[in-house]
């Protein structure tokens, strides 16, 4: 119990700092008693520059941490799987592809992006889950049909790119930079992330259950095949509307997980708000580095993300059993 306090404690300590060092610094650069004291006066013409061009990435990327890690626990419970996440398995590049196929078809219904990405990311996961069906769930063969419609569906976006369906601002989907987000944005991430996070944590139960066998659940009273159905929809819609606005991350919701379960143990009553607190730093923390690094230039954070997580990924396949027993 003191461990995981002190690991909460941690974890908020360093968003904050990482947070607050991300608003003060970069080409406009400003103290945080500056920026607190123009935010409320508002006549600072700086830190209403900061206000509107790099607030709205910041909590965008706090957001899109959160749901894709939140996004990637429940996964791996649905799925008993500790490689499910939703960018490896095809549930973000589905997303992706419906979004910007919509809104280049319908540019004036933007609002409604995030909805038609839930209904992309929700039709990948289920061919994803369908098609690995046989006798029970086999890990291995989720995996590799995962990738493959992960495949399937990027190179769809690919096809698109080339036939000139993509213009710049076309979609926030289609590029994982987090630049030039708006206040338009962070409404929109906001409130459909809030309501995925919130149920996320009611479900926690249900994922400490789908644990057992399905057997074992069934014996005691577990739907298991409804419970299943509840988690991944909320797992789908986290991960593609993280996908909508923020943009397209892979690894993150495999990442924060493993680590975060090493951290506060296995109880989804606690992993579920650490890894959402954990993955937050880890976008935002990725976003600042891609900003500054080779500044005045910038890297995606995706790119940042995939550094870290490409290496992790086959630290846990060398792993193996190891990993999968935790």
């Amino acid at each position: 119990m003191k461990r995981t306090v002190l690991a909460f404690i941690a974890a908020t300590v360093l968003l904050i700092i990482t947070v607050v060092y991300a608003a003060t610094t970069g080409t406009l650069a400003v103290t945080p008693w500056r920026l607190v004291e123009g935010l409320w006066s508002g006549e600072d013409a700086h830190v209403d520059i900061i206000k509107d061009l790099r607030l709205p990435r910041i909590i965008i990327a706090l957001f899109a941490g959160a749901s894709l890690s939140v996004a990637g626990v429940l996964l791996q419970a649905v799925m008993r799987n500790p490689l499910a996440e939703p960018g490896i398995i095809g549930v973000s590049s589905g997303a992706s592809f419906f979004a910007v196929l919509f809104v280049t078809l319908v540019p004036s219904a933007y609002f409604y992006a995030p909805l038609v990405s839930v209904i992309g990311g929700g039709i990948a996961f289920l061919l994803v889950y369908t098609l690995s069906w046989k006798n029970g769930l086999d890990p291995l063969r989720m995996i590799l049909i995962g990738i493959a419609i992960n495949a399937l569906f990027t190179s769809f976006s690919q096809v698109l790119h080339f036939m000139g369906g993509l213009t710049v601002g076309t979609s926030d989907a289609a590029t994982s930079n987090l630049a030039m987000r708006q206040w338009t944005d962070v409404s929109t991430m906001s409130v459909y992330a809030t309501i995925g996070l919130l149920l996320a944590c009611f479900v926690a139960k249900g994922a400490d259950q789908l644990a057992l066998s399905d057997a074992t659940a069934r014996s005691l009273g577990v739907p298991v095949n409804r419970l299943r159905f509840v988690l991944a929809a909320i797992a789908v819609l986290l991960a593609s509307v993280a996908t909508a606005v923020a943009g397209l991350f892979v690894f993150v919701g495999l990442l924060v997980p493993h680590m975060s379960r090493r951290l506060v143990g296995t109880s989804h009553r606690v992993l579920i708000p650490f890894s959402a607190l954990l993955g937050a730093w880890l976008i935002v923390l990725s976003d600042t580095i891609g900003r500054l690094i080779i500044h005045p230039n910038e890297l995606p954070a995706s790119v940042i993300v995939a550094l870290i997580g490409g290496p992790f990924l086959i630290f846990l396949l060398r792993k193996g059993d190891s990993f999968a027993a935790r």
